[in-house]
């Protein structure tokens, strides 16, 4: 005889059972759905500007969710594919992707600098959501969290899942970005980045995973926000410089920023690497550091040969999580710690230093303070 965990049960129980839950109210068995407001409603203006990126992307096969490509899908086709955006924002579109062919580039995020400084002085506009390729998503926002004067929210977004993909990430990704964007607890906070439902800051969000859609993670800090479904939640404000408290900005800072190069740190780096970028005329230069930031013996007498030439070092730590400290032995040899930046924003950080200065202390207290 089959014996089930049911049969241990006697009718009476059974009907005393359902009795009990029908006396239950209806919200301990179902989540709570929040009320939104109805369409037309005086909402927010949000400006949704494409940038393109992997949230863009189709493919013939739902299955298909790495080898994605053309046809694009657009910022008009995002709004009209989402009504549920209209319970939250007023949305407007625009397109700002870069030049066919050539991908995301410095000259480029000039372009889109300029642009977010006329929108920061837009009165008709709430909020923006930049959508980006998550590859590089962290680096186009650290940049402009620098060098534009805006206090209005702006969040990018992105996917990593193509928008014909099944269980896409890019709908609610999109969806949870414009609701930041038009909360406006998220003013005055700096670039954000908005996916998988938490809220990061562009100075500290790192993607660190090829494929899972958990990949944006701020290593050392975690998530200042989340996009909940009953509500957009800030719970901490980022401490360092950014936008409307920033020296620099795109009005004054030169078309053509300083050349700055990283080279990535490992046992027996050769120091001619670090000859070489001398050579091709380099302002500054990026060691990807061991450790908490240590930097291979074997590069030592390039980089003190670098710095006799105004090239300002700059050490980060690979581990990608903790700090570079600010050591006695990194003041005597003119090494800048680069705090807990990864290679590619102390990069960027570097660039816009040395349009100000090439002092290795004023440059050091930048990486304080930013």
């Amino acid at each position: 005889m089959t014996y089930s965990f049911f049969s241990g049960f006697s009718r009476r129980a059974w009907t005393c059972a359902a009795l009990l839950g029908c006396c239950l109210p209806f919200t301990l068995s179902a989540q709570e759905i929040p009320v939104l407001a109805p369409p037309g409603t005086d909402l927010p203006h949000v400006r949704l500007v494409s940038l393109l990126g992997t949230i863009s992307g189709t493919a013939e096969d739902r299955m298909n969710l790495t080898n994605y490509g053309d046809p694009r899908v657009s910022a008009d086709d995002w709004v009209s594919a989402l009504p549920e955006l209209h319970h939250y924002a007023r949305v407007s579109t625009e397109d700002l992707r870069a030049p066919e062919g050539r991908g995301m580039t410095e000259a480029h995020w000039m372009t889109i600098a300029r642009r977010l400084q006329e929108i920061a002085e837009d009165d008709s506009i709430d909020g923006v959501v930049f959508s980006h390729g998550t590859n590089t998503m962290s680096e186009t926002a650290y940049f402009l969290n620098l060098v534009v004067s805006i206090e209005k929210p702006v969040v990018f977004v992105g996917a990593q899942r193509p928008w014909t993909g099944i269980s896409g990430d890019g709908p609610l990704n999109m969806v949870n970005a414009v609701r930041v964007a038009a909360t406006p607890e998220a003013a005055g906070l700096g670039i954000l980045h908005a996916t998988n439902q938490n809220i990061h800051p562009a100075r500290d969000v790192h993607k660190s995973s090829a494929y899972r859609v958990n990949t944006f993670q701020s290593i050392d800090l975690g998530a200042i926000g989340v996009a909940d479904p009953d509500i957009v939640r800030i719970y901490t404000a980022p401490a360092r410089l950014h936008t409307h408290k920033s020296i620099f900005n795109i009005g004054s800072i030169p078309e053509e920023l300083p050349a700055v190069e990283v080279l990535y740190g490992y046992t027996g780096t050769p120091g001619y690497l670090v000859d070489t970028l001398v050579e091709h005329g380099v302002k500054g230069i990026i060691i990807d550091g061991t450790g908490a930031g240590s930097i291979p013996r074997d590069m030592h007498e390039a980089i003190e040969r670098a710095q006799e030439n105004g090239i300002v070092v700059v050490a980060t730590a690979r581990t990608r999580a903790g700090r570079v400290q600010d050591t006695d032995r990194r003041r005597e040899a003119k090494i800048v710690p680069g705090d807990n930046l990864p290679p590619e924003k102390a990069r960027i950080l570097l660039q816009l230093a040395l349009t100000q200065t090439t002092s290795v202390d004023r440059i050091s207290e930048f990486f304080v303070q930013y």
